[in-house]
């Protein structure tokens, strides 16, 4: 009986050949041509002379986003082992996404762990913490777009259309309408602790009461993916509950404010979607929020670095940093 093949993985380096596929999977494996529109390879040189050694490359090669660029390369079609032998194959540098390809079909393919560093053209979704109330200057979005925009003034673009008040229910009704115009390459959803608030009126508990987040974390990452996005959820904050225990008629607390946490951390760890937790920056320090619930300016500011470090990093060569690239790519 023919082994099923349900997953596909796009590659455009020493991946295609069959050498490599039969060290890997033991076998070469079914492939078809295929290419992937708004992307570009850029070269990343290696120093380090074991992973040159076990790659026979001084030069891999990785993805960044580049409107209007194509990069020619195939579909494999794997088995469920195959894949899981690709994924321990890859370095904590790449992370499998989905991605959609030039045919119109989505298939797998290793991108950038850190998410915003391949990134040319973001829009930001979310709620009033995203929309940057409470900082004159807009928050730690506004932060965010001066950084990238002066990374690349010609090509670099951040749109933020978030929204106050906005649940992610909300955002994940709002989202469509407003992408296509913008052309985005990443989509960033700031899943703020509104959110939390729910579960008062819906549930005993704060876990049943968010049972909606996966259907609108999912209904996102199709929208994404429709328009050739990778989606990144960001968030939530920390929620100081001595400060805020009604705010606008809705109820916040920490345990509430961490069931969101928990359940937006788990979904995009099952799904195969970036989460930059944003819950740490402000932890137990109530005097970087203005009412328990929205960062000062100084609050967006650090919230800014640390979003800046998770999404942003800093681009390595050595031994852990883009092992193997060359061949997942």
């Amino acid at each position: 009986m023919t082994e099923s093949r349900p997953h596909t993985l796009f590659s455009f380096g020493t991946l295609l050949d069959e050498r490599v596929q039969t060290a890997l999977f033991g076998e070469a494996v079914p492939s078809s041509p295929a290419s992937l529109t708004g992307y570009a390879a850029r070269p990343l040189p290696i120093t380090d002379e074991s992973v040159i050694a076990a790659s026979g490359l001084d030069v891999h090669l990785t993805l960044e986003r580049k409107y209007g660029a194509v990069v020619e390369g195939a579909v494999l079609h794997l088995t469920d082992r195959d894949l899981a032998a690709a994924d321990a194959y890859e370095v904590d540098d790449y992370a499998r996404r989905r991605v959609l390809l030039t045919s119109g079909e989505s298939a797998w393919a290793y991108l950038d762990a850190k998410p915003l560093r391949s990134a040319a053209r973001i829009v930001i979704v979310g709620d009033s913490i995203a929309y940057g109330r409470c900082d004159p200057q807009g928050g730690w979005a506004a932060r965010l777009a001066a950084t990238h925009i002066a990374g690349n003034e010609a090509e670099h673009r951040v749109f933020n259309l978030a929204i106050p008040g906005s649940t992610l229910a909300d955002v994940s009704r709002q989202t469509p309408t407003v992408l296509a115009p913008r052309l985005p390459d990443t989509v960033l959803v700031a899943a703020g602790i509104n959110d939390s608030a729910l579960p008062l009126a819906m549930s005993q508990t704060p876990r049943d009461g968010l049972a909606h987040i996966a259907d609108s974390l999912g209904a996102l990452a199709a929208t994404a993916l429709s328009h050739n996005a990778r989606l990144v959820v960001v968030g939530p904050t920390w929620v100081d509950e001595e400060r805020t225990r009604d705010y606008e008629g809705l109820r916040f607390t920490q345990a509430r404010a961490l069931a969101l946490r928990e359940s937006v951390r788990a979904w995009c760890g099952e799904n195969h979607v970036d989460h930059l937790d944003m819950w740490e920056p402000l932890r137990e320090r109530t005097e970087l929020l203005v009412d328990g619930v929205h960062p000062t300016p100084e609050g967006h500011q650090v919230l800014h670095r640390h979003l800046d470090a998770l999404g942003r990093g800093r681009r390595s060569a050595g031994r852990d940093r883009g092992r193997h690239a060359g061949l997942l790519s």
